[in-house]
């Protein structure tokens, strides 16, 4: 039979999956009376845990806000499903917390599961497999998150600090319509009402966001995600780049995804090497804008297709450069004892 402790934290458990409880559904789910119930409630509030009694014919029992997070109750598949949020949020670069909040939260989690189910998490992140490395993101402040996601909602201006990508600081009204998670980083897309024209904005570029009195009107046409890749589209940026690839569209998008290339057919072309026309193999041509150009080279070298480059002259010599290295590194013979190391292993 469970103990009253066991019982008053299964009700902490039933509460916090939201909504108002009665009396009688509460007291059926932990086999208990009415009264029982009733005690269980008083000991909830004793911890400083904010019940709620409602009245009336469908009254009860329901969790208010309180000044501090209650104890949290999650089941085995509700714990692994948060886990698993937060592992593929910071190697999405989709978490607004410092990569230490992430872990720690992690580690808290993990470490409360019971041991059957850290083994079936052990287990899937055994065999999980991501087709990108991580990455370091400039997550932006949840404050600035926070207090822009409420100018959205209640469509109130909002004061902004804002330093671009040339490193300029500057102070702007901001009418926001959308935020936009897009590869990585976020976005605010809204009209700048000091120039009176949209613009999409990094969040974790802004230093400083503070509501203003007032309200506006959001404009019809497209969505904020639409015009988050309508922006990123027409950018500039230093560098324009022109490719051939020869490939399917699955494996060009594989390491060139819709966000970052533009791509299309590309016509006539050299023949690929002998045994490389394989089915929906075919030359295809890429187009991107980049501030930089360093990235490129080890993101062709992984595709492992024949490429040829158009535009930009700088960017043949990058490849070259990387190709060299890769040569000259593996030219080299390895530290004396090594190979005898090896063998022996």
């Amino acid at each position: 039979m469970p103990r009253p402790a066991a019982r008053v934290l299964t009700l902490l458990e039933l509460l916090q999956s939201g909504g108002t409880r009665t009396v009688a559904e509460l007291a059926d789910r932990l086999g208990v009376d009415g009264r029982t119930v009733r005690r269980y409630v008083g000991q909830l509030i004793d911890l400083d845990v904010p019940v709620e009694s409602v009245r009336g014919r469908y009254g009860g029992y329901r969790l208010g806000t309180g000044y501090r997070l209650p104890p949290l109750m999650l089941g085995d598949d509700e714990a692994l499903a948060v886990l698993l949020g937060l592992i593929a949020s910071r190697r999405a670069g989709l978490t607004t917390a410092q990569r230490t909040a992430n872990e720690t939260a992690s580690a808290k989690i993990r470490r409360v599961l019971p041991a059957h189910t850290a083994r079936r998490l052990d287990t899937l992140l055994e065999a999980l497999a991501f087709t990108e490395e991580p990455g370091e993101f400039d997550t932006p402040d949840a404050g600035v998150l926070l207090t822009v996601a409420d100018a959205v909602r209640h469509r109130r201006p909002v004061a902004i600090r804002y330093t671009d990508r040339g490193r300029r600081r500057s102070e702007r009204t901001l009418h926001a319509y959308g935020i936009v998670a897009h590869a990585g980083r976020w976005y605010v897309t809204g009209r700048d009402a000091g120039i009176g024209e949209d613009r999409t904005l990094r969040l974790d570029r802004i230093a400083d966001a503070r509501a203003l009195p007032g309200t506006f009107e959001a404009p019809a046409g497209p969505d904020p995600a639409r015009r988050v890749l309508a922006a990123l589209a027409t950018a500039d940026y230093r560098h324009e780049v022109t490719l051939r690839i020869h490939g399917t569209v699955e494996q060009i998008r594989a390491r060139l995804p819709a966000g970052i290339a533009a791509l299309e057919e590309g016509g006539p072309q050299p023949e690929p090497a002998a045994g490389q026309d394989r089915a929906g193999e075919r030359w295809r041509r890429v187009e991107l804008r980049a501030e930089r150009l360093d990235w490129l080279p080890p993101v062709l070298a992984a595709l492992d297709r024949p490429f040829v480059i158009e535009r930009p002259d700088e960017l043949r010599g990058l490849v070259a450069a990387l190709a060299d290295r890769l040569a000259s590194y593996a030219r080299q013979a390895p530290p004396r004892g090594v190979g005898a190391a090896a063998r022996r292993g």
